[in-house]
């Protein structure tokens, strides 16, 4: 046993599940149920845990939600990292193959299937539960105050780094005009789409946009600079 694992304290540990499970409990209130149902004696529920438990955690209604906020915008960075991360790998593992491995900080330009790939990936990750929960929660910062301001820094924090890894994903080169405007115009269909999947789930019709997404950015990524 490691000095670290034998100084740490059960009753933390059980602590910090309680409250992992209180902000989980609360994301997927929001996605399911919205604001208006998702009260701490539902989340608590949720979670398997006594509303005095949760209360204890988090003192208020706002309190809770606050720090799902903040949940969500991390699990949302987290996604997009792995997304990231996986791109990074198949890059690599294509430069080896060729023996081509570019220089550093060069973007190489993805072929119509890996570009289809980067799209269908982004988009799952707008129209997952996830962005359901966000999007609960843009519509209550809208009237909250106390929420308003958290969840609009998150966002704006999310939405830099989100273009910055579909740019990365996708291989842009921004510095060629209609590039950069290209990129944010399929992220906004992505919100769009992420929008209409709460209403309903027209898959064809989904699959159909992000196919000519696709070949769209595919166009504009090989046109000449």
């Amino acid at each position: 046993m490691t000095p670290r694992a034998a100084l740490r304290d059960p009753k933390q540990d059980r602590s910090r599940a309680t409250r992992q499970r209180l902000l989980e409990a609360a994301v997927a209130c929001l996605a399911e149920h919205g604001w208006a149902r998702s009260t701490v004696a539902v989340v608590a529920e949720r979670a398997g845990v006594s509303r005095g438990a949760a209360q204890h955690h988090f003192p208020t209604r706002e309190d809770l939600f606050t720090a799902a906020v903040q949940h969500v915008a991390e699990e949302r960075s987290a996604a997009l990292r792995a997304l990231l991360s996986h791109e990074r790998r198949e890059r690599r593992e294509q430069q080896d193959q060729h023996g081509q491995r570019g220089q550093r900080g060069q973007r190489e330009p993805r072929g119509p299937g890996r570009v289809a790939e980067v799209v269908e990936a982004l988009v799952d990750l707008y129209t997952g539960p996830l962005f359901r929960a966000a999007l609960q929660l843009w519509v209550v910062a809208s009237y909250e105050e106390q929420l308003g301001a958290r969840v609009a820094a998150l966002e704006a924090r999310i939405g830099r780094e989100t273009h910055r890894m579909a740019v990365e994903a996708l291989g842009a080169d921004e510095s060629v005009p209609g590039v950069r405007e290209s990129v944010q115009g399929f992220l906004d269909m992505a919100r769009g789409l992420g929008l209409a999947n709460l209403l309903t789930d027209d898959r064809a019709r989904r699959d159909r946009v992000v196919a000519q997404w696709a070949r769209i950015l595919d166009d504009v990524l090989r046109a000449p600079g």
